[in-house]
């Protein structure tokens, strides 16, 4: 398939399905603003993929799969996760750890078990959730919370240690 041809598929696909992807960007955001955003990411990585999705025929399930997972990726990202507040807070958030101190911190990171650091990482570092965590490394939300109990222990025995 030549390439003007390729592109003419994916302007009619788009031109002919744009609404409904929209709706559906729309349903996983609840924002319109947002939906337009996810959307136009769906639609630019379909772009790249199209001549190999185009040959198999899934051209929507594939723009739906990309739209969940954008929208779970972007849900993640810390700006999200702020709420603005009428109220100032009390006092003044603290200044930068020191270098020393956080290259302690990650010495100490690296003495855990593989499975402990990433837990740890992905939780206390990143913030994300028990559930986010477990379904980032594919593994039950019983063991993230084991994982990160016995990570933090073992994070504050180093570090005590090197007191």
């Amino acid at each position: 398939m030549r390439r003007d041809d390729r592109e003419e598929a994916f302007t009619d696909f788009v031109a002919a399905r744009q609404a409904h992807l929209r709706r559906i960007a729309y349903a996983l955001t609840g924002d319109w603003h947002r939906a337009e955003d996810l959307l136009q990411t769906a639609l630019t990585k379909l772009y790249v993929a199209w001549p190999r999705i185009r040959t198999e025929g899934g051209e929507e399930a594939y723009v739906r799969q990309i739209m969940v997972r954008a929208n779970i990726d972007e849900s993640r990202r810390p700006w999200r996760r702020e709420r603005p507040s009428d109220r100032l807070p009390e006092l003044a958030a603290e200044g930068p750890t020191p270098l020393e101190e956080r290259s302690a911190l990650f010495d100490a990171l690296q003495e855990l078990p593989t499975q402990q650091r990433k837990v740890v990482v992905l939780r206390h570092w990143l913030g994300l959730s028990v559930r986010e965590t477990a379904g980032e490394l594919g593994i039950s939300e019983g063991t993230v919370k084991s994982h990160s109990s016995r990570g933090l222990a073992a994070l504050e025995q180093v570090l005590a240690a090197q007191r």
